[in-house]
């Protein structure tokens, strides 16, 4: 650890806390979809933990008598799990944001209901130095729960002065 208060993530680590994750991933709560990283190995593959909470605010809504985890945000968490992977070879990571360029083969098979683990395993299919294809699984209990091809692409982050300098729509 450096002596700020944001961890040294370099990619020889094979595992992460939250404080790590967030380090190195924009999101934040209530987007901020991977708990914790058990498994990763460099620009290949990696396993991050979600655990599903009924307090989160997508289930006031989907559904009031029925919480699901929408399967969108599962695709957000094998994306977000791939994101934490590539970022951590990006040294000037605080200047990019990992971006969706495609989404494929998207299947749900059960239901995430809260009190569910998800297991996040994401498997590097093509590595480019801005791009990255990657095939994701979520499993609960050793059963899968959904699965996705994702395409992303490393985009320059805008400063705020430069998003404050936009005019308002």
């Amino acid at each position: 650890m450096s002596e700020s208060t944001t961890p040294e993530i370099t990619a020889e680590k094979q595992t992460m806390d939250i404080l790590e994750i967030m380090s190195i991933l924009p999101h934040r709560y209530p987007f901020l979809l991977i708990d914790r990283v058990v498994e990763m190995e460099r620009k290949q593959r990696i396993v991050a933990i979600k655990n599903v909470t009924m307090n989160e605010p997508h289930f006031t809504g989907h559904f009031p008598d029925y919480p699901i985890m929408p399967g969108v945000l599962q695709v957000e968490a094998m994306a977000q799990a791939g994101g934490a992977l590539l970022l951590t070879e990006i040294p000037d990571r605080a200047d990019k944001l990992m971006v969706f360029t495609g989404i494929e083969e998207a299947k749900f098979r059960r239901p995430v209901t809260p009190g569910d683990q998800l297991r996040i395993e994401v498997t590097v299919l093509n590595w480019r130095s801005r791009a990255v294809k990657m095939a994701g699984v979520i499993t609960v209990d050793g059963k899968p729960v959904s699965e996705a091809t994702i395409t992303c692409q490393l985009v320059p982050r805008p400063r705020k002065t430069e998003a404050a300098a936009e005019p308002q729509a």
